[in-house]
């Protein structure tokens, strides 16, 4: 499917927008962050949507399209200095994807230009090309686009339409490419536009240029060019594919649908898509984690705004069936509320707002006023003449009028309401995709990818998970053991360091750990053990869980990669931890004076286990003593210090379980030797009864 549009469709385009030069800007919109519309009033009349959508179309339509109510900032800017100015020109930038709308209000002159290529952008500038405002941000080799910066557009390219022969001929006999990349790079026609030249000049894309007819390819490209240009959609097993303003000699066979102009085949093809931004807008903002929870797979992501768009579909019915019934109510009670405009009109005319005001406080039939609208509350009579259903009535409008705004109301529910009607389908279809890629991953063996805001806390530092449900956390360098000792080192915790030169500091906790996780999220199979982060668990510290952080602590310092297999750890109480030195000494940043007596772990051997786990919902690869690890984890490894990198490792254990290598990294010591390996690299088939 062609994704966006080319350098001759918005030469296309540039030429049929010419018949709104000399239009106004009325006002202009953002229904979703990829799209602007402006619309633009002719000096005959009539309203005619521009639609911007960056990186992929532009068009005019005039379908109804819901918009928000409070414009974004964007939008706001553009209100701001396009607001009734007069469309002086519009341009394309050579034969690149570049369209420039020059616009002349009160303020002065301003310029809108619209990049079609990447991610796309729409920038506002002032007469001298000065940013006042770019849609996004952006920074590439060659040019910045940010606010108060000239606007620089992408270096220029060769333009097929203007090129000579002489120039052409030459293109062609200094290539090193085959006809068809020549003419779709060096002439800039793109590889649709070189192979149908191609085709039309009789010659295979794979020749070599100097070996062709360029006379023959000349004629053909201009042929083309120079062809009456309106607007073709070409269908594929009639699923709309590309929309062309001329019919390229490679899809004369296609089947297709003609149109007057290429505006009107894009907003056919498009245009519903489009115009149901403002409800996709409104999807997009309910995928966002339940609060509380921080993270959210697509399955779940998509199921929640399911469920949203549903309710949402309901709300839009009976809205639109409350609106037509008081449009309806109104006109049925047509005599009652002629003589309450009426008798609201002459009080008004004769006394003022604000005597009126004081008046309807005895008048049963009206409930308020609403002096700056010039409208009242008042109540519509039941069949047996009681105080019935509350409406709102403008005392300028007529019965008619008055019923008319229901109506109207009503519509534009309705018409909100197909737009999320479209949104719940593509919802749906999308939740089928991700069903079944969730099957594929799981028969893989792979884990949930789960979207989270932000990592854990104790993911910024060396962490694990010991008996008892203990957490251990250690500094990564020195700005991390001044935060271990700082603000994770507590009464009833204990200290460990590694007796090594920049070894870590570590803190066991004492009541900070991890509890088994009673309800785990959908998404966690049952084979993968799951745990929550809790501030009280049931354990107290005592020798055998210290001996066992004490392995921790000195696999995290230099001790894994120093070629040892032993060393030794001690602890100390964390009153025994100071910054504070001896008149005389300094203590650098990540390094404390330990006073008192420590206890000592010698000759500690280096074996880890790895292993997957749960915590918060959110699959996470766990470095502990081998006991633990295969006592908690269904998939593991066993190693030791070795020679096989960590990063190597670390790739492999991504392949197998769809961990990011940006998560495994730091979990693993160092380089290692894998000596046991149950199903955390290779997986393992699952018996089947």
């Amino acid at each position: 499917m062609k994704e966006a549009m080319s350098g001759i469709d918005l030469r296309a385009i540039a030429s049929e927008l010419q018949s709104l030069v000399g239009s106004h800007c009325k006002k202009s919109y953002q229904p979703h962050y990829e799209q602007i519309v402006l619309r633009l009033r002719a000096k005959g009349g009539g309203n005619t949507d521009l639609v911007l959508v960056r990186g992929k179309r532009i068009y005019t339509s005039i379908r109804d399209r819901p918009m928000p109510q409070n414009p974004a900032p964007f939008a706001m800017s553009l209100r701001k200095m396009l607001g009734n100015a007069r469309l002086l020109s519009v341009e394309q930038i050579g034969f690149d994807r570049i369209l420039k709308f020059t616009f002349e209000s009160g303020h002065g002159v301003y310029h809108l230009y619209v990049e079609v290529f990447r991610d796309g952008n729409i920038i506002l500038t002032d007469d001298q090309d000065i940013i006042i405002q770019p849609l996004t941000h952006a920074s590439y080799a060659d040019r910045t686009l940010k606010k108060g910066i000239e606007y620089q557009p992408p270096p220029a390219v060769v333009d097929p339409v203007n090129i000579n022969k002489e120039d052409f001929e030459k293109i062609l006999t200094e290539s090193d490419r085959s006809l068809g990349r020549t003419l779709g790079g060096l002439v800039n026609l793109g590889g649709d536009v070189a192979n149908a030249v191609c085709k039309k000049a009789g010659i295979e894309p794979d020749c070599e240029p100097k070996d062709v007819d360029a006379h023959a390819v000349y004629t053909a490209l201009n042929e083309m060019l120079n062809a009456d240009w309106k607007g073709y959609l070409f269908l594929e097993d009639d699923e709309i594919k590309e929309a062309w303003p001329i019919v390229l000699a490679t899809k004369e066979n296609s089947k297709r649908t003609d149109f007057d102009s290429l505006s009107e085949a894009v907003d056919a093809w498009m245009g519903p898509y489009d115009a149901s931004a403002l409800s996709r807008r409104e999807a997009e903002a309910l995928d966002v984690a339940s609060p509380g929870r921080g993270y959210s797979t697509d399955i779940e992501r998509l199921e929640r705004r399911l469920n949203q768009q549903e309710k949402a579909l309901e709300g839009f019915g009976t809205k639109v069936e409350k609106m037509q019934d008081l449009g309806h109510q109104i006109q049925n009670n047509w005599t009652h509320v002629e003589q309450l405009l009426a008798q609201m009109n002459e009080a008004v005319n004769t006394q003022g707002w604000e005597a009126v005001k004081k008046l309807i406080k005895n008048i049963e039939w009206i409930q308020s006023l609403d002096i700056p609208d010039r409208s009242f509350a008042a109540y519509l009579p039941n069949e047996d003449g009681t105080i019935g259903t509350q409406v709102t009535l403008y005392v300028d409008d007529s019965v008619h009028q008055n019923a008319q705004r229901y109506f109207e109301k009503g519509r534009k529910q309705k018409d909100k309401s197909s737009g999320a009607i479209q949104a719940l389908e593509d919802t749906k279809i999308e939740l089928g995709r991700a069903r079944k890629k969730e099957a594929k991953r799981e028969a893989s063996g792979q884990v949930a990818k789960v979207k989270r805001a932000k990592r854990l806390w104790f993911e910024n530092h060396r962490w694990t998970m010991l008996p008892g449900g203990h957490l251990m956390v250690g500094g990564r360098d020195a700005k991390g053991n001044d935060s271990i000792v700082k603000k994770h080192l507590s009464l009833g915790d204990r200290y460990l360091h590694a007796d090594l030169h920049g070894a870590p500091s570590c803190s066991l906790r004492n009541n900070l750990g991890f509890a088994i996780d009673e309800h785990p999220p959908a998404h966690i199979s049952d084979d993968m053990p799951a745990f929550r982060l809790v501030d009280k668990i049931d354990s107290e510290l005592d020798e055998s869980i210290t001996e066992k952080a004490a392995v921790m602590a000195l696999s995290w310092s230099r001790a894994w990669n120093g070629g040892g297999a032993h060393g030794t750890v001690y602890w100390v109480k964390p009153g025994q931890v100071s910054k504070r030195a001896e008149s005389g000494e300094y203590i650098g940043k990540g390094a404390f004076v330990i006073r008192g007596q420590r206890t000592w772990y010698k000759d500690i051997e280096l074996n880890l286990g790895v292993g997957l786990i749960a915590i918060n919902g959110i699959p996470l690869l766990m470095a502990s003593t081998p006991e633990l690890i295969a006592e908690k984890c269904s998939r593991y490894l066993i190693i030791k210090p070795g020679r096989e990198k960590k990063e190597t490792l670390a790739n492999r254990i991504y392949r197998a379980t769809g961990i990011s290598v940006d998560d495994i990294l730091p979990v693993l010591p160092g380089n290692a030797e894998v000596i046991e390996d149950n199903g955390l690299i290779k997986i393992l088939k699952k018996e089947t009864e």
